[in-house]
């Protein structure tokens, strides 16, 4: 002759296991706000200053001017794919060094210094021709971290796939 509780069926039992779980909720959320309110250096509810939700990403600072794909031809002139390896395989400009750019993930340091060492007259840089293009962006990049005349291609590898009839 124990304790029996009462039960209207499956839908009841559902119902005390619900409301169980909302009031074991509230007194564990109460308890934490009340140990975060003793608490010195406790985390503030509300914010007292604004911030900012997303990640700052390192923002190239070069300078960097468009080049137009025949230009490519010239003496002296370093070629980069900022494209993805994949789509460098399928399709790249002759002798087109490939350094993916990527958006949150700079350029290894090496190289950056390995392309300044190549003594190139410029450095024509192309990418997807997506806005923002990757190719531009990765242009800006090298031109930050001490590259010097540095471009990119406009249209990106689009652009010269349609100039040079799709083929490498």
């Amino acid at each position: 002759m124990g304790l029996e509780m009462k039960s209207d069926g499956p839908s009841g039992r559902w119902m005390a296991v619900l409301r169980d779980a909302v009031v074991a909720g509230l007194l564990l959320a109460g308890l934490g706000m009340v140990a975060n309110a003793v608490r010195p250096d406790g985390i503030s509810v509300v914010a007292q200053n604004e911030y900012e939700i997303l990640v700052p990403c390192p923002e190239p600072l070069g300078e960097v001017y468009p080049l137009e794909p025949n230009e490519l031809l010239a003496a002296g002139t370093l070629v980069v794919d900022a494209r993805e390896p994949a789509e460098h395989a399928a399709w790249h400009w002759p002798d087109a060094a490939n350094v993916p750019f990527d958006f949150l993930d700079p350029v290894p340091a090496d190289t950056v210094a390995e392309f300044i060492r190549t003594g190139a007259r410029q450095i024509a840089v192309y990418g997807d021709g997506a806005d923002p293009d990757s190719g531009r962006e990765l242009a800006r990049e090298l031109a930050g971290r001490g590259a010097r005349n540095v471009y990119f291609v406009p249209g990106g590898a689009p652009r010269l796939m349609s100039l040079s009839g799709g083929t490498p």
